[in-house]
């Protein structure tokens, strides 16, 4: 071979060469370059993870329900302390209790907590349960005294307002006639409107006692206070009953009220004039205070009984609650007296 073709056989050789190593040159950068991307990406998906893991929302905390607080149940108690007093001589009643309604103290009492029967005290109940279940819409509501109503008032012998058979007498009225004079005809009245009969309005009565904590020694078999012997209460129950009544704002109208007209009616053309005696008996008598509210009662096996709550001149409220007097006026005396002598001066 010629020195001209060996020449161009190393020519093309190194050609060559330079070509493979080019062509390893491209296909090494190639697969740098898959590898990079390859890289990136699962750096970009990593950071995309990442990314989703960060902006997750986190999980809802678990929802705990609070229950509605409940309203506290009432409840009022008034403690004898060292200084609770016997009730003065002049006291005839056979039992009694007065209590300092703001310390919740006994300041004075007498069998307070024995076995009692409260005659027409009961009608304190009798107005607070039906002015729970009363609207003031429906005071101008229309009752008919039905002759059921006044023969069970002739029948017992119970006071009354005086309504007439077939009357027909609004609702108002009828608390007033409840109290002021003790009228069975008005309580009775009440008792069918607001339950439909005395029998279920005597539930209420009770369901009420209960709820005043009372249950374990007052019970009513009536919503008028005609002797039954499981018809009874203590005075110092009736007291807390006094309370709760004093509580409501009609029951304050009503069992404040000295003198009352009844609505006219086709029976009673003027209506009916009433009044709560023991407000107006007692009203000049020396208190040391006012005596705001007030209802008596009467059977023979409790002798002439009353419920008071007075005022004094600094604005402090007492109860007072007597039993077994020998009178309508010695009963409102033995009141005016435990007032005088356990009320504080006027500041």
């Amino acid at each position: 071979m010629g020195k001209a073709s060996k020449k161009g056989n190393q020519k093309k050789t190194k050609e060559i060469i330079g070509i493979c190593v080019a062509i390893g040159v491209v296909v090494a950068i190639f697969v740098i370059c898959i590898m990079l991307k390859n890289n990136n990406n699962d750096i970009a998906s990593e950071e995309v993870t990442q990314g989703e893991i960060k902006t997750t929302q986190p999980k809802e905390e678990e929802i705990i329900e609070t229950p509605e607080p409940t309203e506290e149940p009432w409840s009022f108690v008034a403690e004898s302390t060292k200084d609770t007093a016997k009730f003065p001589k002049s006291v005839v009643s056979s039992n009694g209790v007065l209590i300092d309604v703001e310390k919740g103290t006994i300041l004075a009492g007498k069998g307070a907590k024995k076995k009692i029967y409260p005659a027409s005290m009961t009608k304190i109940l009798t107005v607070l349960v039906a002015a729970e279940h009363v609207t003031k819409e429906q005071m101008e509501d229309k009752v008919t005294i039905t002759a059921e109503i006044t023969d069970y008032c002739y029948v017992n012998d119970c006071s009354n307002v005086g309504f007439a058979k077939k009357e027909k007498v609004p609702v108002k009225d009828l608390f007033y006639g409840t109290i002021l004079p003790s009228g069975a005809d008005a309580a009775l009245g009440l008792a069918n409107y607001v339950a439909g009969s005395e029998k279920e309005f005597v539930k209420l009565m009770n369901e009420k006692v209960e709820e005043l904590g009372l249950a374990d020694t007052t019970h009513f078999t009536n919503c008028v206070g005609i002797y039954n012997d499981n018809h009874y209460s203590t005075a110092y129950d009736m007291a807390v009953i006094l309370k709760a009544a004093s509580e409501n704002e009609l029951c304050q109208n009503v069992l404040n009220a000295r003198t009352y007209t009844t609505t006219a009616t086709k029976k009673h053309k003027k209506g009916i004039e009433i009044s709560n005696w023991f407000l107006r008996r007692i009203e000049d008598k020396d208190t040391k205070g006012e005596v705001l509210y007030a209802k008596t009662g009467f059977v023979n096996q409790s002798g002439n009984c009353a419920a008071s709550m007075a005022c004094d001149g600094n604005g402090e409220h007492y109860i007072c609650v007597t039993v077994g007097s020998t009178s309508s006026w010695r009963c409102i005396y033995d009141h005016v007296d435990l007032y005088k002598k356990f009320l504080p001066k006027k500041k």
